[in-house]
């Protein structure tokens, strides 16, 4: 609990593996004049987060990850509209959500529904919104497409297929394992490939007779990278938004020439710029949740102290669904 003007949080004083992730007393941070100081409820966990931690994208030491989180607006500075003290909120590209408080640029906060809990606000901010982008604007999905999803129980795969089958498309996915295979088909995946058993790039070409899909989603990187591009129909689209795997070392542009591909590397500071962007994401996720059309799947919630727990979990792939941390 925090005392005085101190506050617990995960501190990061040098990359490494999780054992590096160190609870301690910090100061609460002040709000500037467009930001807003929030009192964490809930924190969620994402990919990023291990990134950050390894020094994959680095940040000044020290410093507290984290990059999502919900709570209750506590204090807000001079110019800010967007909230008032006292507002439920849930956020996500702002790095320091690790913590008892946070400081967030206001513009960057989503007001809650009643009916949205501080868990679903945690769980739904960075995963959804990346996968709200990436089947509405990196490629705007349409009912007569077939997608591939890599890590399709994963906390953004499992998302995109079920957006992508509210928009009405064909749906394969791969997973890791059997248990998987049932939480991708539960989604509402037509197709599920565990790629341990069998290649998916054959898997693929059998279920498409041939012909490939119009759009990958890859977020594992470099394991998956040139077969998923060899998934593709002509003029097809590799959405590659993540590299749990491992970095894509250099790209042949001459594995696009013989079909014609798309390749993007997008991320969520790209397709979320300014609060109309946010609330455009994030009210189609607050309607979709509310209504039942999306279910978000909470692996498990761990005390803040037990990051590195967590950061275990995540990184060896043995979560389904979202990881949060509770203050």
């Amino acid at each position: 609990m925090s005392k005085g003007n101190n506050m617990k949080a995960i501190q990061i004083h040098k990359y490494g593996d999780p054992e590096v992730l160190s609870y301690e007393d910090v100061p609460i941070p002040k709000p500037n004049a467009d930001e807003a100081l929030i009192k964490t409820e809930a924190i969620g966990i994402n990919f990023i987060d291990i990134y950050h931690r390894r020094g994959l994208y680095q940040q000044s030491l020290p410093f507290i990850p984290g990059m999502e989180a919900s709570g209750v607006v506590e204090d807000v500075g001079s110019n800010v509209t967007e909230v008032k003290k006292g507002d439920r909120v849930a956020y996500a590209m702002q790095i320091g959500s690790y913590a008892e408080y946070a400081v967030v640029p206001s513009w960057k906060l989503y007001i809650l529904s009643d009916n949205l809990d501080f868990k679903s606000g945690a769980a739904m901010m960075l995963q959804g919104m990346t996968a709200h982008y990436l089947t509405h604007s990196t490629y705007h999905l349409k009912e007569s497409d077939t997608i591939l999803v890599h890590a399709a129980a994963g906390g953004v795969g499992r998302l995109v297929v079920q957006i992508a089958k509210l928009l009405g498309a064909t749906v394969i996915g791969t997973v890791s394992t059997e248990e998987k295979s049932k939480i991708a088909k539960e989604a509402g995946a037509d197709h599920v490939i565990i790629y341990t058993k069998s290649d998916f790039e054959e898997d693929v070409r059998n279920i498409t007779d041939g012909k490939g899909v119009d759009v990958v989603y890859d977020s594992v990187g470099k394991t998956t990278f040139e077969k998923s591009a060899r998934c593709l129909k002509r003029r097809g689209y590799l959405a590659f938004f993540g590299q749990s795997s491992g970095a894509v070392g250099p790209i042949d542009l001459g594995l696009l020439s013989k079909n014609g591909l798309f390749i993007t590397r997008p991320s969520l500071n790209n397709y979320v710029t300014n609060h109309e962007e946010l609330l455009e994401r994030a009210n189609d996720l607050s309607r979709w949740i509310e209504s039942g059309e999306l279910k978000l799947r909470i692996h498990e919630t761990f005390p803040l102290e037990n990051a590195k727990d967590a950061h275990d979990i995540l990184e060896n792939r043995k979560s389904a669904g979202k990881l949060l941390l509770v203050p």
